[in-house]
């Protein structure tokens, strides 16, 4: 399991007095906070599996809300060149012949989808599947690698898992969420509008122009605002957590599929 985590910091400013937008992985807090996520995934992800979640300078959320992709691009590249390094690393120390998943959350979704743009041929066939939560897989995202093909169902393999919950499509943010080529739904593993239960009480389905889960009976209020743009009807902070019985159980079953259809 190779896992990407999502973004915990804002600038900040060195003795010298210089902003920086981008997480400091020799900073202690910075370490800390990006292993309160890494710790909380691997206790479901990582059931059974060997886990691996690497630091990284992720941008800070500055970049984000600034809602300027063209910002963003231009920071990611360091962020994506970290991850892509340690992508490497793993790689070279996981046995050749072993299954390997992938995994991101927000910024670290944004790390999946690249990451399989330049996954080679011999990789992806060990590629159980990419699960890329909170964040997009654009159109051209779609078209700029045969890598990346949507899940269908609970059963699938070497497919992307997409999706974003929103209680209402008005408060899609585009920045993550917009425009979406596929999304698929965890509680049933759907990716028609049949609405499923959660915890018997939430209501899960996929609206089908848009591409996102519409979530009815959850509030998200354990989630703050963050800069006035984020879990301001969406629900983002919540995408690896809500659904985090319905992932467990999914990795877990294609997994399982995988040694069946390719070992």
């Amino acid at each position: 399991m190779f896992y990407i985590v999502s973004t915990w910091e804002t600038d900040w400013k060195t003795d010298s007095g210089v902003t920086v937008h981008y997480a400091d992985v020799y900073n202690k807090k910075h370490r800390d906070d990006m292993t309160k996520e890494i710790s909380g995934i691997a206790a479901y992800m990582g059931k059974d599996n060997n886990f691996y979640s690497p630091f990284y300078r992720h941008i800070t959320i500055e970049g984000w809300a600034t809602r300027d992709e063209n910002i963003i691009n231009s920071r990611f590249e360091i962020a994506f060149e970290d991850v892509r390094n340690a992508f490497e690393t793993f790689l070279k120390n996981r046995p050749k012949n072993r299954p390997f998943v992938l995994a991101g959350f927000s910024q670290g979704g944004k790390v999946v989808v690249e990451l399989l743009k330049i996954m080679p041929e011999d990789v992806y066939r060990q590629l159980v599947a990419a699960y890329v939560l909170g964040y997009k897989v654009t159109p051209a995202d779609t078209l700029a690698s045969a890598n990346i093909k949507a899940a269908l169902g609970p059963d699938d393999i070497g497919v992307t898992i997409c999706y974003n919950s929103v209680s209402d499509v008005k408060y899609i943010q585009p920045v993550v969420a917009a425009p979406c080529a596929f999304c698929i739904n965890p509680v049933n593993w759907r990716t028609d509008d049949v609405p499923a239960t959660l915890h018997d009480t939430i209501t899960v389905s996929v609206a089908q122009k848009e591409k996102v889960l519409i979530v009815k009976g959850y509030s998200g209020s354990e989630y703050a605002p963050i800069m006035g743009f984020l879990n301001v009807g969406d629900f983002h902070s919540c995408e690896p957590w809500l659904y985090k019985e319905c992932l467990e159980k999914n990795i877990k079953n294609r997994i399982e599929i995988f040694r069946k259809n390719r070992l």
